[in-house]
């Protein structure tokens, strides 16, 4: 078995000839939706593929093995029910009207311009036929969205959010990811009072004790 830890989303960055030369493997949806499977290729080598947790692999995404080759990934073609409009009694907003039902459901939806595809389902199928589309069983490659909140598509886009935040003297300054955003805050209070009235009372006044050393104000009378 190799081991297959890295992928490459839609192959990028490669040349159109290390992508025909590559071996496949041809994986369903059911396989490529984990981050963990073993598969044979067509070289006939098995993979161990141990890819980051959440990542999904789509057609046409490429794996790069422990030994520096390259295995091409095909949508395999499932069972799948291919939804349409019906020409003569609708209109294609339906299939809008369609999608909505059906990710009020979370049912994972592959959504084309034409037509939309779902995994088989016999009660959506006889609401969508209710709702005057076309239904049919078909073995079909399954590409379905990943939705705003998925994990990342193939594993290539990583979101890194690093928060870093340093207060020295009131000072703030936050790190975003590249984005860095300095605040600045110095407060300087110098107030001196000369009343020459005889009193001999000694106002001095330290904040030290209570912990406000950071903020700089000092008041002598």
């Amino acid at each position: 078995m190799i081991s297959v830890g890295k992928i490459l989303a839609q192959g990028h960055g490669l040349a159109p000839v290390l992508l025909k030369r590559a071996a496949t493997v041809e994986l369903d949806w059911d396989v490529r939706q984990k981050s963990r499977f073993s598969a044979t290729d067509s070289s006939g080598r098995t993979l161990g593929v141990f890819l980051p947790r959440g990542t999904v692999v789509r057609g046409g995404d490429v794996l790069v093995a422990e030994d520096g080759s390259l295995v091409r990934v095909l949508a395999a073609p499932q069972a799948v029910l291919h939804i349409t409009h019906c020409p003569q009694h609708g209109t294609p907003f339906d299939l809008v009207r369609a999608a909505y039902h059906l990710g009020n459901r979370h049912v994972p939806i592959e959504l084309q311009p034409d037509h939309l595809k779902i995994e088989p389902d016999h009660v959506l199928a006889d609401m969508l036929r209710a709702m005057h589309l076309i239904v049919q069983a078909r073995d079909m490659a399954f590409e379905p969205e990943g939705g705003a909140y998925a994990a990342g598509h193939g594993g290539g886009h990583g979101h890194h959010h690093g928060h870093e935040h340093h207060h020295d003297d009131h000072g703030h300054g936050h790190s975003h990811g590249g984005h860095s955003h300095s605040h600045s805050h110095s407060h300087s209070h110098d107030h001196d009072h000369d009343h020459d009235h005889d009193h001999d009372h000694d106002h001095g006044h330290s904040h030290d004790d209570h912990g406000h050393g950071d903020h700089g104000h000092t008041h002598a009378h």
